[in-house]
């Protein structure tokens, strides 16, 4: 009986152990996150090749660069969240690793200096290729990571998160994508970026309206608690419409690639999520609806990509 009793002590990699470890950690990644990141890689790259401009390295380090962004600010946020007080058990999302206390503080903020470590070495090269204003933009993009719950006024306490979600996961990463590998500035693609930014918007909007209560009674000032949940819907609404209407822009622009149109299906595709938001709005349903919106932005970049490929000279 003793030996049973010890036997985490005597066995701690045990594969339940690792098992825990691993699911922890994939929890504190925050995958339904993902998408955003991937998304406007996946278009400027697309669009870089219907365009014949495809430069394989400079994509594979751009999707680096990004995905190792959003999961450094997605760990950065679960510990500056807990300190800060704006995670507690009151918490109606997915469990936060600090929080809860599967994963030490001081490794998750270890982790997320890594990961904004990691994004760094994969600009570099991007930086030799395209110059010293992928060296700003990238520079940009990790200081927003951390600053965006970190340090004594972050963006995201602000009510500035929005704003800097639609730049930088919409025209910023579309457009700096496409310009690592073609090392031209299309304002095509630029238009085409709001989409994806739009929708990374509204994923924020909705994480904001589930977690509202809890975000003002730490003070953090992010536009539902601000202006309310009537805005909050709305905004989710407004970032849908919007992110739908960008194709028909891109065709005006271009006066070509009628093809990308088809992405503005995914609209009819989120009127499930929209009817969530714009009558209940419940924790359980709002998380619902975060996964779905995440799954409508990779959709939507795949059909917008499909689009302006087959209409490519």
């Amino acid at each position: 009986m003793p030996l049973c009793k010890n036997a985490n002590r005597i066995f701690p990699n045990s594969p339940k152990d690792r098992n825990m470890k691993f699911s922890s950690w994939f929890l504190a990644i925050r995958p339904n996150t993902l998408p955003a990141a991937v998304a406007p890689v996946f278009i400027g790259s697309a669009m870089a090749f219907g365009n014949g401009l495809f430069h394989g390295p400079s994509a594979l380090m751009a999707l680096s660069a990004a995905l190792s962004i959003q999961i450094g600010t997605n760990l950065s946020n679960d510990y500056f969240d807990f300190k800060k007080g704006a995670d507690t058990a009151l918490r109606l999302g997915p469990r936060r690793v600090t929080q809860s206390g599967l994963i030490r503080p001081r490794t998750v903020l270890l982790a997320s200096l890594f990961f904004f470590v990691l994004a760094a070495l994969s600009s570099l090269y991007l930086v030799h290729r395209a110059g010293m204003c992928i060296l700003i933009i990238a520079a940009a993009s990790i200081l927003s990571g951390i600053l965006y719950t970190a340090g004594p006024r972050p963006l995201g306490y602000l009510g500035l998160g929005d704003l800097f979600v639609l730049i930088f996961f919409g025209p910023v990463a579309v457009g700096g994508t496409y310009f690592v590998q073609s090392l031209e500035v299309d304002w095509a693609v630029i238009v085409s970026g709001l989409a994806p930014g739009f929708l990374s918007t509204a994923i924020l909007a909705v994480n904001n309206l589930r977690d509202i209560e809890t975000d003002r009674e730490a003070r953090k000032l992010t536009l539902a608690v601000r202006f309310g949940r009537s805005f909050a819907m709305k905004e989710y609404l407004f970032c849908i419409i919007a992110a739908s209407l960008i194709p028909f822009a891109v065709v005006l622009i271009t006066n070509d690639h009628q093809g990308v149109a088809v992405a503005s299906l995914t609209g009819f595709l989120a009127i499930p999520c929209i009817h969530e938001v714009m009558t209940h709005a419940q924790a359980v349903s709002l998380n619902r609806v975060l996964v779905l919106t995440g799954r409508y932005l990779l959709v939507y970049s795949v059909l917008f990509s499909i689009g302006w490929l087959l209409c490519s000279h």
